[in-house]
């Protein structure tokens, strides 16, 4: 396993929407290894591939606290298939966009249906963080961050403050 570099925001990268998966295989298992170990060495509670510069529909998420056991789920070809009338607001962060947050708001529950790390057919019918975590994931599948749900006031102000620190620390 290793750890990989975790593209940030405004880079242009995150914006590419991804390859749907041809086969779970021991390639596709090495980089949801790694995916993991990067969300938790970040830390963090979910990561797509993309966000490691793979643009394929992977997803990694672990929504258990520090006093819980690890729930660690690997979604392959996540597809939400319903989402809840009811809605919920949640203060999202991101590993691409850190140490900015903001309140979103987004569908209570979901259901989706996804290949796990051994290719096998689930059905998951999610609540509350995980989720908004899931949809959370599933955006950046199609090229969209969490502030693309905010203002673009907001947006433009966090991408500013994000494109102006990478410009300082390249310049160090």
């Amino acid at each position: 396993m290793a750890i990989r570099q975790i593209i940030e925001a405004p880079d242009p990268r995150l914006k590419v929407i991804s390859e749907p998966v041809e086969a779970v295989d021991d390639d596709l298992r090495q980089l949801m290894d790694d995916m993991a170990e990067t969300m938790y060495a970040a830390p963090g509670i979910g990561l797509a591939a993309i966000q490691v510069g793979v643009p394929k529909r992977v997803l990694v998420l672990d929504i258990s606290s520090d006093e819980e056991e690890s729930d660690l789920r690997y979604f392959v070809n996540p597809q939400i298939v319903w989402t809840s009338n009811e809605l919920a607001i949640y203060n999202e962060g991101c590993l691409s966009l850190p140490e900015y947050y903001a309140e979103v708001e987004r569908p209570a529950a979901c259901r989706v249906e996804y290949l796990d790390y051994d290719g096998n057919r689930h059905t998951l019918e999610a609540s509350d963080l995980l989720s908004t975590c899931i949809q959370h994931e599933c955006d950046h599948l199609e090229g969209i961050l969490f502030v693309d749900h905010l203002s673009s006031l907001k947006r433009d102000m966090i991408l500013r403050k994000l494109a102006k620190a990478k410009k300082l620390k390249a310049a160090e």
